[in-house]
């Protein structure tokens, strides 16, 4: 089995992360306006596995968002997001051993948490370090047990996958300290039960 972040690095280099880019726009549109709904005073974001960057220059277009941050463990993809955004702020980084100078008010992930042996360590991770209380982390993935056409990826991408269901994603940050926990599926197409999307917001610590 080969490590995820070396597939990411050979994407990077061959120009499929444009693809992904396309690919996940739609959900990640959804996402984010949920994420940012109702928001009226300033705000920091972090993205989990931020690929070439992407959704932190997206974010940086926010009039309210002082501060848009990515991290992630391919090396490639971040040399990608400083190309692409020589000011940005791209970490190159196991997001495990990872933390943001001062924590922030919103994190977001896509198709990133599902690669992680034990997601719920990097879960509790991110909220003891990255997330303010009463911030919000959003995340959403396309690899979970009601899509089934998803299982073979592992075997297609040679990588290790977490299978979890959306009632194990819920757990997941109900058993972390989250509260006003909601899911839904997000860019839900004729041929794709949709991207499943878990929020809540960190209460206290």
């Amino acid at each position: 089995m080969r490590n995820a972040t070396d597939i990411f690095n050979e994407w990077a280099l061959s120009g499929k992360d444009k693809g992904m880019e396309k690919n996940h726009e739609a959900a990640v549109k959804e996402m984010l306006s949920y994420l940012i709904r109702g928001q009226e005073d300033p705000f920091s974001f972090i993205d989990a596995g931020c690929g070439n960057g992407w959704v932190v220059r997206k974010m940086k277009d926010h009039p309210l968002c002082e501060k848009a941050i990515g991290v992630d463990g391919a090396e490639d993809m971040i040399r990608k997001a400083n190309a692409n955004d020589a000011v940005g702020n791209y970490f190159y980084s196991d997001l495990l051993e990872w933390a943001p100078e001062e924590k922030v008010d919103f994190i977001h992930s896509m198709e990133v948490l599902y690669y992680f042996k034990n997601p719920s360590e990097l879960i509790n991770h991110m909220k003891l370090n990255w997330l303010k209380p009463g911030g919000k982390m959003i995340m959403g993935v396309d690899f979970y047990q009601e899509h089934e056409r998803s299982h073979t990826w592992p075997t297609d991408l040679g990588t290790h996958m977490t299978l979890l269901s959306e009632k194990n994603w819920v757990s997941l940050f109900n058993d972390h300290g989250f509260s006003h926990i909601e899911n839904f599926r997000a860019n839900v197409q004729n041929d794709f039960p949709g991207t499943l999307v878990i929020s809540g917001v960190l209460d206290s610590i």
